[in-house]
């Protein structure tokens, strides 16, 4: 039974630098071959092509890999391992050899509506960075060829098999940000529950956007580095409205402080006039004292004095 994951390669490498010698002398001498044996045998000019054959063949086994990637190694379909060493080798020609970045990758997705728990409409969006932690999966688990723009470039192009990773990516991004923000509410409305939501609990959010992001990638063999929502607001057709309505609430919560401040402050006066004895009020007069203070105190213009040139007692 064939392993579902990756190993090193196996087979036998050498020196990249050695074999070119090789080949360049080898390449000489089926040149040198074929000139001798056209002119005098053509049992050397038959060896001659031979070795030229050859040589052509070996010319194919050159690999060169720079740090962080990735020679995907099958022979004659069936996987033999996986090459990371890096630096400049020569394998088996027969060798067919794909080539993967195993460099962090960054995707910066375009911010999408969501229906949060309570149905509001939002836009949200993520940033995510990934790289290739199995490279077996991420050629064999995946079908890169229906990914691809140009399924005919596939081949061993690295550029082609990662830009079809990365569409994989995005179409698994999309579906686990929709199933993280439908859990949460964009905010807490009424002020009154503990329970997380969009705006107040990025960390949560984060958190559970990784993990369900990682579960979705594991497929491909990607593994998640981070994950953060980048974008959060309300969808344009109700955005107006949310915007009144956090101003109401603000206000609201304003006014709430003012009077509370205000009717601190009407109660002070009236005990430090009680207690000094600056003016005997009775009841009619402390309301009337309590209504002026109040409208004084909580109103939004600035208070117009009026002189009261009569006294306290008519």
């Amino acid at each position: 039974m064939e392993t579902k994951n990756e190993f090193a390669f196996k087979g036998t490498t050498v020196n990249g630098f050695l074999m070119l010698f090789v080949n360049l002398i080898m390449l000489i001498l089926s040149v040198g071959a074929i000139v001798f044996g056209i002119i005098e045998s053509p049992f050397i000019l038959i060896i001659g092509c031979l070795l030229l054959m050859v040589n052509i063949c070996c010319w194919c086994g050159f690999l060169m890999l720079e740090p962080n990637e990735a020679r995907v190694i099958t022979w004659f379909g069936k996987y033999a391992g996986t090459f990371t060493q890096t630096g400049f080798y020569w394998i088996n020609p027969f060798y067919s050899a794909k080539k993967l970045s195993l460099r962090a990758r960054n995707l910066d997705a375009q911010p999408i509506k969501v229906n949060d728990k309570t149905g509001n409409p939002v836009m949200i969006g993520l940033v995510l960075v990934w790289k290739l932690k199995d490279t077996y999966k991420a050629i064999f688990e995946v079908d890169s060829q229906t990914m691809a723009s140009s399924p005919a470039e596939i081949g061993a192009s690295a550029k082609s098999i990662m830009n079809a990773l990365e569409k994989f990516v995005a179409v698994q991004s999309d579906a686990a940000l929709r199933q993280v923000a439908g859990q949460y509410a964009y905010d807490d409305e009424d002020g009154k529950t503990s329970e997380p939501t969009l705006r107040s609990s990025a960390d949560e959010i984060n958190e559970q956007l990784e993990q369900k992001l990682d579960e979705r990638l594991a497929l491909a063999g990607i593994e998640v580095v981070e994950a953060r929502i980048n974008y959060l607001a309300y969808a344009p057709e109700i955005a107006a409205v949310m915007l009144r309505r956090q101003q109401a609430s603000a206000i609201i919560t304003a006014r709430e402080k003012i009077v509370e401040g205000a009717v601190s402050m009407v109660k002070m006066a009236l005990q430090k006039l009680s207690d000094e004895d600056v003016v005997e009020l009775d009841d009619d007069k402390k309301a009337a004292m309590v209504s002026n203070l109040m409208v004084v105190l909580c109103g939004d213009d600035a208070a117009q004095p009026v002189v009261n040139t009569g006294t306290l007692n008519h």
